[in-house]
């Protein structure tokens, strides 16, 4: 990149500090403009903390890692895209090394470290497609923002984050990737508790023809709310187990959740999936509330509308309220409980036509 490409954009405030003398004009937040051709990374690397790295339309064929707190990178909406290299593969690393981002198959990567969170991202306003596992992933960061980003066509999870806080992912879009679209999880790694999201929210996010639309696994204190899940196998995961502490305290709110009946086979963690609208398992405190859930029929043992499933390993799902909720034309049940009565869980004011067992409706 050259000199004429970076440009430097001094904010109102910072430019009257430095007629005051409070700061130098040399302390303002700097905007750094990635043309079509250029190297994304470059800018990256050349940014402070409060500045933003803005790209034009175009494609970009890399694989961009953002290591400093309070960067932006913002594209131009859907038409800056960002693919991988022509013939670029997962490549594991050599022993001892660090992974980087492309040779781990993924898009774009946010890392801070495990006792020293990266704080403040932001990625807004573009698309990642193409890559072999994940498009955009998230680890160790707090207050991550990921707004307006479009992950499609990825070959394991569109967006993904795990060991952080207080994240916010809003009026996002994933697509056709082979997992989640959307996974937030305490570790991929390791078998432990629930880890605090600290208040992760998912907003107005479009969730459509992946494998399932949103995982949330082994995370306290979250919420997602005002999203549209459609067209994947499964739509919401839920998902605990026996560790401590337990998965649960989330709140799933006022989500348009419909037709998720495409078919899915087996892995070695779940059965096949077809029409799962929003699924719990091994979750406590949970709160289901006020979503539309609606046109999922299959014959999954996750097969329903909203259903508390009986987890493999032998965690029950507790205590958790599922209410004011409207479902309808959902096969084998609208609402299907697989745990004993004696588990807590409240089914109240919900509008549905059958449930598993009866009289849950």
């Amino acid at each position: 990149m050259t000199k004429r490409h970076i440009t430097y954009l001094a904010c109102a405030t910072a430019l009257v500090g430095a007629f005051a003398g409070a700061a130098p004009a040399s302390a303002a937040h700097r905007t750094l403009v990635v043309h079509p051709g250029e190297s994304i990374q470059k800018a990256v690397n050349a940014a402070r903390p409060g500045d933003t790295v803005r790209v034009l339309a175009g494609t970009y064929h890399e694989s961009v890692t953002l290591r400093t707190a309070a960067v932006t990178l913002r594209g131009a909406g859907p038409g800056t895209v960002i693919r991988p290299p022509a013939g670029a593969k997962a490549v594991p690393p050599a022993k001892g090394a660090t992974p980087t981002c492309l040779g781990s198959g993924n898009g774009i990567c946010v890392v801070g470290g495990k006792h020293k969170p990266l704080r403040d991202v932001t990625v807004a306003d573009l698309k990642v497609t193409g890559f072999a596992k994940v498009g955009l992933w998230s680890m160790g960061t707090d207050h991550l923002t990921v707004t307006g980003v479009t992950a499609d066509d990825n070959g394991q999870w569109g967006i993904a984050q795990e060991h952080s806080t207080r994240g916010v992912f809003r009026r996002d879009t994933a697509r056709r990737n082979g997992d989640a679209g959307l996974f937030l999880a305490n570790s991929v790694k390791a078998e432990q508790g629930a880890q605090d999201s600290k208040g992760t929210v998912v907003d107005r996010t479009l969730l459509e023809g992946n494998r399932i639309g949103l995982t949330v696994r082994r995370l306290r204190n979250l919420t997602v709310r005002r999203n549209h899940v459609t067209g994947n196998c499964a739509g919401v995961f839920l998902v605990g187990d026996e560790n401590k502490p337990r998965a649960g305290a989330l709140t799933v709110r006022a989500n348009l959740v419909e037709r998720n009946n495409k078919y899915c086979p087996k892995t070695a963690r779940l059965p096949y999936l077809q029409g799962s609208g929003i699924v719990l398992t091994g979750t406590e405190q949970a709160l289901i509330s006020r979503n539309t859930v609606t046109g999922h029929s299959g014959k999954s043992p996750l097969s329903g509308g909203i259903v508390l499933f009986k987890s493999f390993v032998g965690a029950t799902s507790e205590r958790n309220r599922i209410t004011g909720n409207h479902l309808s034309a959902n096969s084998p049940a609208d609402l299907v409980n697989q745990e004993a009565a004696k588990s807590g869980n409240a089914f109240t004011r919900n509008s549905c036509r059958a449930s598993r067992p009866a009289g849950l409706c």
